[in-house]
This record gives C-alpha cells, structure tokens and sequence, in this order.
C-alpha cells in the first residue's frame, strides 16, 4: 500500500534512524515522505516510487504529500511499472533469443567433434577486429562507426553464420583423412598390399620350383621392403595437408598400378579410380564433390536467415553472416561479391573465419598451427585480394591476433612475431 509520511522524525511507526544518520552527515533534511509501490497485473510489488519533501508552491517551505499528489503520484507509478514491465518482458526475450541463437550454435559446433565452439570463437574474433576498427582514428575505415545495438546484430551474425552445417553429413564434416567415408579405407589398401605380398611369394615360390635360384629368400624379402615402403608412403599421402606436391602425386599414380588377385580370382589393382582421386587430394581431406557439398551450407545458412522476421537493429544479419566466405576480389562464394558491394562488418567476420580456420586446434586434418605461420598464410591473403587490405593492417598493428590467441590458442602456438616480416603487412595505414 502507499505510505504517506508527513514527519519522518514525528513518525512512530516505522524506523527512520537511517535516514537521520543520513540527514545528519550530509546536512539535509528529510523531512515529507511519500512511498508508492510499483505492481504488475498480477499485483506484484515489482519496484517502488518514493518521493521526499514536498515543496510549498508559493513559500517553498516543506510540507506534507496532499491526497491530489498522492493520487497524481499513484498514477505515474502505475505507469512506470508497465513500464518496468515491458522492459523486462522485451530484456526477457531477448535473453531468450540469445540463448537459442547460441544452443543452435552449440549443436551445430557438437555436431562434430572437431569443430567444437567454431561458431563462439569466430563471433568474439569477429567482435575483438571490430572493436579495433571502431577505435580507429586514421585510415581509410577512419569514420567508420558502431553502436551498441550494432555489436549485438554482429555478435548474433557471428553466432549464426555457419547454420546450414546442420545440414551437412557428419562423415564429411569430420572427413579426417583423404580416404575416409564412414571409416578410414586405408585399411582395406593396406589388406591389399597383403594380398600382393601373396601374390609375391607364390611367385617366387614357383619360380623356385622351376629353377635352382640360391637368393629366392632375398628377393622376396626386398620386394616386400619396397611394398612396405609404397604402403607407409600412402599412409602419409592420406592425411590432409596445406599442399601436396606434383611428385607425391605422379608417384602415388605409379603405385595404383599395381595388380593384385582379389579374392574371387579376378585381378585389379590396387587402387580404385575414386581412391586415387582421393589420395591425390592437394590441401586437405575433401574432394572436390565433398568441397561442393561444404560451400553449400553458406546456401543453406541465407536460406535460413532470410525467412527470420527479424527487429530493425538485427536487420542486416544475413547479409553479414552470408558473407563470410566473400572476396574482396568477387572470387568468393556464394555471390561472388566485391569488397565494394559488402559491408565493413561482413568483410570483417570474413577474415576472423579465416584466421579462426587457420589456428583451430581441433581440425583432424592438420596440426595446431604457429601463429606466425597463421599470420604469414593470412598476410597472403591479402596480397591475393582475398581480404579486406585495411582491415588485415587494422588486425596486425592493433593486436587484435595476439588478443585472440592468448584466449584461444594452445601455448606451444604462441611463437614469435615479427610484424614487419608478414607478406602484406603495411604499418603506415
């Protein structure tokens, strides 16, 4: 109820030591008290409006909260409380919001066990850049200028803008070797160099048969050295790596060569086209159907974002988180968009996604990668027309790199640095 206090040092029903202890150290008076409580539709008590000192219109002087005031303040308090209440039910939704944007995220992450909070990471980098460019005074991306509500829609876009993954197969996604599908077919070459051992030793077995050869023992013996020798090779020809080269390829050709007696009686070689394929792979563990399928979820992840009806202030989500893999060139995809027809903020989470690919340290493909080696491949990048120019020098000269990696990197990452050795790197922007 309303608690209307003509005197608070009169008063006996309610304690007011406090509040002269108050008056008396700070050299007020506190005199007129007028409590109003603040309730919901289902009353309540969410808040409380409280005046002090009523003020005589014509002396000034203190006097007492009349009825008039007391209804008139009754009033604004009921107001007020919707108020409160509205703001808690929009802060209510969008805490909500947050939380699904960030269990999609999460699912998507869990999805695979090597991409586990690639969404987070890539958000908080994304952020880290932006608030660097935000506090640039010089250069070409000197006015550009972010408020509150924008870091939000960028945060939102940073958690979101790899959501068509879910609609990627979990054997690609984990793809950690070339010849993986649901397993690691490896094995099944590696049982058919048994079977050419085999086929060796009948061989000889025969030949010795037919001849008094002293050295049938040695000759098998190298041969099986030399299949030994082929086998541990496509062993490291199927993990991924940044670049395979041209003599790895024309040798794991020769090897596929070789003919072998399947088990039915039939001979066939070693290797099956799409296995040759696949261990032929250049960079990584994806073929190029494998890698179309990857590119799609930017497709799926528009797709999605474009049918949210989403507030103004997260209204331009899609095209941030749908221009990821952009180049400032238009070499990229999905759009194949310029520098000049994206936005700052897109151009930003572009090159946090890439720097965050390239020292994850979860990738099955790849060891966790120095950061200058990171720093040297992304400075490439950029002399490649990739990423935004500016931004990368914005990325190097602010530190924003060294920020993230103290967070996120494991500490045998964490190497030296030098700036002024990065391909690309212009200190003077």
């Amino acid at each position: 109820k309303t608690i209307n206090i003509p005197n608070a040092y009169e008063d006996t029903e309610f304690e007011f030591s406090g509040t002269q202890a108050f008056d008396k150290q700070s050299g007020y008076y506190s005199k007129s008290f007028l409590t109003v409580p603040m309730k919901n539709n289902d009353g309540e008590v969410i808040g409380v409006l409280q005046l002090i000192n009523a003020l005589n219109p014509i002396t000034k002087e203190i006097t007492i909260f009349g009825t008039a005031e007391q209804e008139l303040v009754e009033s604004l308090a009921s107001q007020a409380a919707m108020s409160l209440v509205n703001q808690r039910l929009l802060d209510d939704q969008r805490h909500l919001f947050e939380s699904l944007i960030e269990l999609i995220a999460t699912a998507i992450d869990d999805k695979s066990p090597y991409t586990g909070g690639h969404c987070r990471r890539v958000s908080e980098l994304t952020l880290m850049l932006a608030d660097a460019v935000n506090n640039t005074d010089n250069g070409p991306l000197k006015e550009f200028v972010m408020d509150k509500d924008d870091y939000y829609e960028l945060k939102v876009a940073g958690w979101l803008h790899d959501c068509g993954k879910i609609t990627i197969p979990e054997f690609i996604i984990d793809k950690s070797t070339k010849l993986e599908t649901i397993f690691d077919r490896i094995h099944l070459v590696d049982a058919r160099f048994e079977i050419l051992k085999r086929d060796a030793e009948i061989a000889l077995l025969r030949e010795q048969l037919n001849s008094n050869t002293d050295d049938l023992e040695a000759k098998l013996a190298k041969k099986f050295a030399k299949l030994d020798e082929e086998r541990d090779f496509l062993h490291r020809c199927n993990k991924g790596r940044e670049f395979m080269p041209y003599e790895w390829k024309e040798r794991v050709l020769h090897i596929a060569q070789h003919r072998l007696t399947m088990p039915d009686g039939k001979e066939g070689y070693l290797l099956s086209e799409e296995e040759l394929e696949n261990l032929n792979i250049t960079k990584g563990t994806l073929n190029s159907a494998e890698r179309k399928v990857i590119k799609s979820h930017i497709n799926v992840s528009i797709s999605m974002l474009d049918t949210l009806p989403y507030p103004k202030y997260l209204k331009n989500v899609p095209e941030y988180a749908g221009g990821h893999h952009e180049h400032v060139d238009g070499s990229g995809y999905p759009k194949g968009l310029t520098g000049e027809q994206m936005s700052v903020q897109a151009r930003i989470m572009g090159l946090a996604d890439i720097f965050e690919a390239l020292t994850a340290r979860d990738r099955p493909y790849k060891q966790p990668m120095p950061l200058s080696l990171a720093l040297t491949i992304l400075g490439k990048e950029k002399q490649a027309n990739h990423i935004d120019p500016d931004l990368f020098d914005i990325f190097i000269k602010k530190k924003v790199y060294l920020k993230y990696a103290k967070k996120f990197l494991l500490k045998k990452q964490l190497d030296e640095v030098n700036i002024t050795e990065l391909p690309g790197y212009n200190p003077s922007f």
